[in-house]
């Protein structure tokens, strides 16, 4: 069976950004951990910016693959919302590169990282952002302004699935749900 060598030093430099985070992995880690010369990582990679890039493209497409197999649809729109978004978001919470990624942008913040989480965020967005859209056309919720709402609904969830948990016992997903419904589509008169 051929080696795919391409893979072995994705493989090593995720398992590398991962344990020591974007700043501190370098080439040479790469090449000891994927048991390649340096020489190798470069001819198909022209540097470590490109072959993070390629990481975090990969992620970006894992995600997607979450979010869409989150979603049924014979499902109402707030439950896909709801369901995707918790998927999205345990998988970020769960996925050891983007915990070390955002430790690094908070505690170090380091521009490429900074720039990959903001990526990372916009391909959330705008996931929910089409299925708001989608939505609309629909005539299952109000006409609004999609691209607000997606960024509502989001920071709603990481607000109640990381922010709140800081302080206070953490949500489980039933009370997740009950919440999100409750603000975004019961509202608070009544």
């Amino acid at each position: 069976m051929a080696v795919d060598r391409r893979q072995q030093i994705i493989d090593a430099a995720t398992n590398s950004f991962s344990l020591f985070g974007y700043k501190a992995t370098t080439i040479d880690q790469v090449a000891k951990l994927a048991n390649v010369g340096k020489g190798t990582i470069y001819t198909f990679f022209k540097n470590k910016e490109e072959l993070f890039d390629e990481i975090i493209n990969d992620l970006i497409k894992e995600m997607k693959e979450v979010a869409n197999d989150a979603v049924n649809p014979s499902d109402s729109f707030y439950e896909n919302v709801h369901r995707a978004l918790y998927k999205l978001l345990e998988f970020r919470k769960k996925h050891q590169l983007t915990i070390k990624l955002s430790q690094e942008a908070r505690d170090i913040g380091t521009p490429a990282v900074l720039e990959v989480m903001e990526k990372l965020e916009l391909a959330i967005l705008n996931f929910i952002k089409d299925k708001v859209i989608l939505a609309i056309q629909k005539g299952e919720i109000k006409d609004c302004d999609p691209e607000i709402t997606s960024f509502i609904m989001m920071k709603l969830y990481i607000a109640l699935i990381f922010d709140w948990e800081k302080k206070n016992e953490p949500l489980n997903k039933a009370e997740i749900s009950e919440l999100f419904e409750f603000y975004l589509f019961r509202g608070l008169s009544t």
